[in-house]
């Protein structure tokens, strides 16, 4: 396992991190999102969709549960999940969706994907707290930290660091 933490000060930088990330993520591959509400993970899933070239716009899937992007400009389709409703993994594996076809974005995932994939990126979005930073908290430009982690041979730390150099 590697693990890389960044800061990310605004929203156009977090969606521009997602960018990023799609730009390099391929059929078959799982990012895991953790982060409270409204930590971020719809924002850098919005830029990882960008980053793909995918049919958007690139929202929230809390009530439907899972979204399907297919591929406008790029070759692989986005499949974008929000888990924070489902109880257990059956929950997850009824929702039938395509892991080996498509790259999987699911928040609220840890404890979920377990025998789903050999490897996946984990990304872990902190957002400040305290007295000062209790105000602003929910505020898209309050700065972030992201925690990054790859699991299993796909996601090495070369990878990662290709990511997080690659320019905007």
């Amino acid at each position: 396992m590697s693990a890389r933490t960044v800061s990310v000060a605004t929203a156009e930088a977090m969606e521009a991190l997602g960018a990023r990330i799609g730009a390099q993520l391929r059929a078959g591959d799982l990012v895991v999102l953790r982060g409270e509400l409204g930590a971020g993970k719809t924002t850098l899933t919005r830029g990882i969709g960008g980053g793909m070239g995918v049919r958007g716009p690139v929202t929230s899937p809390t009530f439907v549960l899972a979204r399907n992007h297919p591929p406008v400009t790029g070759l692989v389709p986005l499949v974008h999940v929000d888990a924070y409703r489902l109880a257990d993994a059956r929950e997850l594996d009824d929702l039938d969706l395509d892991f080996a076809g498509a790259a999987t974005v699911v928040e609220w995932g840890d404890g979920l994907l377990d025998g789903v994939a050999e490897s996946w990126l984990h990304i872990s979005i902190d957002r400040p707290h305290g007295a000062v930073a209790e105000e602003s908290s929910l505020d898209a430009d309050t700065p972030r930290a992201l925690t990054i982690r790859g699991f299993g041979p796909a996601w090495s730390a070369e990878r990662i660091t290709a990511i997080l150099e690659a320019a905007p």
